[in-house]
């Protein structure tokens, strides 16, 4: 691949994934992993700091929107972070040292995709007025779920939000005060987890633990851009429809990685 395509291909899946996952709260680094892996041609375990990488540069454009209609800092920030910070380092540890092999990670990639598809579907297809008489999370129970969502994005380099977000939203919590609070959380993760894999680098040498800058910063160019307009996007968009579309492309992408795991 010439360096122009790889160019064009990082900003454009950066962009396009950022426009549509921002609105409820997830980076997009979750759908950024199919392309690294089948595309872009990013080795295994690269693909999971450049996902990280990905992450500190895209979501600042969606932060910054958010910022607008509300503090970012809030209680529920907070507790996302207590779990979400040591979980991460945890993951990271793990992917280096127990899943390197890329067979494996695309099928425990395409374990957490098809069950997150398959529970956003599912959720939308319920009564509205059902799903908000359910009792939201109380603190304890909402840093143990940050804290093991924090070591899912340790390991596959997605920050969290992508679980995040329906967890939250789908206990009662409004997508308004959700997404900005999983953002918060998936940039400050990101950039632990992202130290982490360097450490990690520096102690395994030889082996392809460092991330892709190219392709991480280019791709988190592209989101910064689409990560700001899909939020501003937020409050014009069908909240349903996109919760629904997210889950079919996360269904999509598990089963594209099962068939490639196969092979």
């Amino acid at each position: 691949m010439g360096v122009l395509d790889l160019v064009v291909l990082s900003f454009v899946a950066g962009l396009g994934i950022a426009v549509l996952t921002a609105p409820v709260g997830v980076s997009g680094a979750v759908f950024l992993l199919p392309i690294q892996l089948t595309v872009l041609h990013v080795p295994s375990p690269a693909v999971t700091p450049t996902n990280l990488l990905f992450n500190i540069v895209a979501i600042p454009g969606a932060l910054l929107r958010y910022r607008s209609h509300a503090p970012l800092r809030n209680e529920l920030t907070t507790v996302l972070l207590t779990g979400t910070l040591p979980g991460v380092v945890i993951g990271a540890v793990v992917r280096v040292f127990l899943i390197p092999g890329p067979q494996v990670f695309r099928l425990l990639v395409a374990g957490f995709l098809l069950p997150l598809g398959i529970w956003l579907c599912i959720q939308e297809s319920r009564n509205a007025t059902r799903q908000s008489q359910r009792p939201p999370l109380s603190r304890r129970s909402t840093a143990a779920v940050a804290l093991g969502v924090g070591v899912i994005g340790g390991i596959y380099g997605i920050g969290g939000g992508s679980l995040l977000s329906p967890i939250l939203v789908g206990r009662g919590l409004p997508v308004a005060i959700v997404a900005p609070a999983t953002l918060v959380s998936t940039f400050v993760t990101s950039i632990a987890g992202a130290l982490t894999y360097v450490i990690l680098a520096i102690a395994t040498a030889g082996h392809h633990i460092g991330p892709d800058w190219k392709v991480g910063l280019i791709a988190g160019a592209g989101g910064l851009v689409g990560g700001y307009l899909g939020a501003r996007l937020q409050p014009h968009l069908p909240e349903r429809a996109l919760r629904t579309g997210l889950g079919a492309m996360a269904i999509a992408t598990a089963t594209l990685y099962i068939i490639h795991a196969l092979q």
